[in-house]
Protein backbone atom coordinates (compact mmCIF):
# COMPACT_ATOMS: atom_id res chain seq x y z
CA UNK A 1 0.00 0.00 0.00
CA UNK A 2 1.19 3.52 -0.78
CA UNK A 3 0.90 6.15 1.64
CA UNK A 4 0.32 9.72 0.09
CA UNK A 5 0.49 13.73 2.00
CA UNK A 6 -3.11 14.18 3.91
CA UNK A 7 -2.99 17.63 1.76
CA UNK A 8 -2.75 18.27 -1.99
CA UNK A 9 -3.11 21.72 -3.67
CA UNK A 10 -4.90 24.08 -2.14
CA UNK A 11 -7.70 25.71 -4.07
CA UNK A 12 -5.87 28.70 -4.23
CA UNK A 13 -2.17 27.09 -5.63
CA UNK A 14 -4.04 25.77 -8.69
CA UNK A 15 -4.67 27.93 -12.26
CA UNK A 16 -6.42 26.53 -15.38
CA UNK A 17 -3.84 24.73 -17.54
CA UNK A 18 -2.19 22.74 -14.94
CA UNK A 19 -1.81 19.05 -15.67
CA UNK A 20 -1.00 15.79 -14.69
CA UNK A 21 -0.41 11.95 -15.91
CA UNK A 22 -0.01 8.44 -14.37
CA UNK A 23 0.46 5.42 -16.63
CA UNK A 24 -0.01 2.19 -16.23
CA UNK A 25 0.59 -0.96 -18.39
CA UNK A 26 -2.65 -3.38 -18.81
CA UNK A 27 -1.61 -6.68 -17.61
CA UNK A 28 -3.77 -10.09 -17.72
CA UNK A 29 -3.12 -10.26 -14.35
CA UNK A 30 -4.89 -6.75 -13.64
CA UNK A 31 -7.89 -7.30 -16.30
CA UNK A 32 -8.64 -10.19 -13.77
CA UNK A 33 -8.19 -8.89 -9.82
CA UNK A 34 -10.07 -6.09 -12.10
CA UNK A 35 -12.94 -8.57 -12.16
CA UNK A 36 -12.56 -10.03 -8.81
CA UNK A 37 -13.18 -6.06 -7.46
CA UNK A 38 -15.69 -5.19 -10.04
CA UNK A 39 -17.79 -7.97 -10.68
CA UNK A 40 -17.93 -7.62 -14.16
CA UNK A 41 -16.66 -11.04 -16.21
CA UNK A 42 -17.93 -10.12 -19.58
CA UNK A 43 -16.42 -12.79 -21.62
CA UNK A 44 -14.69 -10.02 -24.04
CA UNK A 45 -12.63 -9.56 -20.69
CA UNK A 46 -11.75 -12.90 -19.57
CA UNK A 47 -11.91 -15.22 -22.43
CA UNK A 48 -9.44 -15.08 -25.15
CA UNK A 49 -11.29 -17.33 -27.43
CA UNK A 50 -14.78 -15.55 -27.22
CA UNK A 51 -12.79 -12.10 -27.41
CA UNK A 52 -11.31 -13.60 -31.23
CA UNK A 53 -15.06 -13.28 -31.84
CA UNK A 54 -15.66 -9.94 -31.37
CA UNK A 55 -15.09 -6.99 -33.46
CA UNK A 56 -11.79 -6.74 -31.14
CA UNK A 57 -10.23 -9.57 -31.83
CA UNK A 58 -8.45 -10.04 -28.63
CA UNK A 59 -9.60 -9.60 -24.99
CA UNK A 60 -9.95 -6.15 -24.09
CA UNK A 61 -9.49 -4.36 -20.92
CA UNK A 62 -12.35 -3.02 -18.83
CA UNK A 63 -13.11 0.52 -20.00
CA UNK A 64 -13.53 1.64 -15.70
CA UNK A 65 -9.85 0.11 -15.17
CA UNK A 66 -8.19 2.39 -17.82
CA UNK A 67 -10.77 4.80 -16.26
CA UNK A 68 -9.70 4.43 -12.68
CA UNK A 69 -6.26 5.78 -13.51
CA UNK A 70 -8.12 9.19 -13.65
CA UNK A 71 -8.84 8.35 -10.16
CA UNK A 72 -5.67 8.11 -9.05
CA UNK A 73 -4.69 11.59 -11.19
CA UNK A 74 -7.04 13.37 -9.23
CA UNK A 75 -6.65 11.40 -5.71
CA UNK A 76 -2.80 11.29 -5.95
CA UNK A 77 -1.24 14.04 -8.02
CA UNK A 78 -4.03 16.91 -9.09
CA UNK A 79 -5.48 18.25 -6.80
CA UNK A 80 -4.56 15.20 -4.91
CA UNK A 81 -4.51 14.21 -1.31
CA UNK A 82 -7.82 16.16 0.55
CA UNK A 83 -9.77 16.31 -3.34
CA UNK A 84 -13.40 15.11 -3.61
CA UNK A 85 -14.40 13.60 -6.69
CA UNK A 86 -17.70 14.14 -7.76
CA UNK A 87 -18.31 13.99 -10.83
CA UNK A 88 -17.34 11.98 -13.83
CA UNK A 89 -18.39 12.26 -18.02
CA UNK A 90 -16.52 9.87 -20.25
CA UNK A 91 -16.36 8.70 -23.75
CA UNK A 92 -15.04 5.50 -24.22
CA UNK A 93 -13.50 5.72 -28.27
CA UNK A 94 -11.20 2.56 -28.11
CA UNK A 95 -10.52 -0.42 -25.92
CA UNK A 96 -6.75 -1.04 -24.18
CA UNK A 97 -5.45 -4.22 -24.76
CA UNK A 98 -3.10 -6.86 -22.72
CA UNK A 99 0.08 -5.29 -22.26
CA UNK A 100 -0.75 -1.32 -23.75
CA UNK A 101 0.39 1.69 -21.82
CA UNK A 102 -2.38 3.24 -20.72
CA UNK A 103 -1.42 7.17 -19.81
CA UNK A 104 -4.34 9.23 -17.90
CA UNK A 105 -3.95 13.16 -17.89
CA UNK A 106 -6.00 15.50 -15.95
CA UNK A 107 -5.86 19.24 -16.72
CA UNK A 108 -7.72 21.72 -14.50
CA UNK A 109 -10.17 23.83 -17.26
CA UNK A 110 -11.91 25.76 -14.74
CA UNK A 111 -12.00 27.38 -11.44
CA UNK A 112 -14.93 28.46 -9.00
CA UNK A 113 -13.44 30.78 -6.06
CA UNK A 114 -16.86 30.59 -4.44
CA UNK A 115 -17.79 26.59 -4.15
CA UNK A 116 -14.08 25.28 -4.67
CA UNK A 117 -15.54 22.85 -7.56
CA UNK A 118 -12.60 22.41 -10.10
CA UNK A 119 -13.74 21.13 -13.99
CA UNK A 120 -11.04 18.97 -14.81
CA UNK A 121 -10.28 17.83 -18.60
CA UNK A 122 -9.56 14.01 -18.31
CA UNK A 123 -8.08 11.66 -20.99
CA UNK A 124 -6.79 8.01 -20.95
CA UNK A 125 -4.55 7.43 -23.92
CA UNK A 126 -2.67 4.38 -25.54
CA UNK A 127 0.21 5.22 -27.97
CA UNK A 128 -0.77 9.19 -27.85
CA UNK A 129 -3.76 8.04 -28.92
CA UNK A 130 -6.81 8.77 -27.10
CA UNK A 131 -9.09 6.08 -25.86
CA UNK A 132 -11.04 7.56 -22.74
CA UNK A 133 -12.14 11.35 -23.01
CA UNK A 134 -14.14 13.49 -20.67
CA UNK A 135 -14.71 15.82 -17.47
CA UNK A 136 -14.23 15.55 -13.56
CA UNK A 137 -15.23 17.68 -10.67
CA UNK A 138 -13.76 18.33 -7.76
CA UNK A 139 -14.00 20.12 -4.59
CA UNK A 140 -11.03 21.33 -3.46
CA UNK A 141 -10.80 23.12 -0.04
CA UNK A 142 -9.00 26.33 0.62
CA UNK A 143 -5.99 27.39 2.49
CA UNK A 144 -7.33 27.48 6.12
CA UNK A 145 -7.31 31.05 7.42
CA UNK A 146 -4.63 31.95 9.80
Amino acid sequence: MTTTNHQGYFLEDLTIGMAAEKTMVVSAEKINAFAELSGDFNPVHMDAEYAATTMFGKRIAHGALSASLISAVLGNDLPGPGAIFVELNMRFRKPAFIDEEVTARAEIAEINEKTGRVKMKVSCLVDGKAIIRGDAGVVVKKRPQE
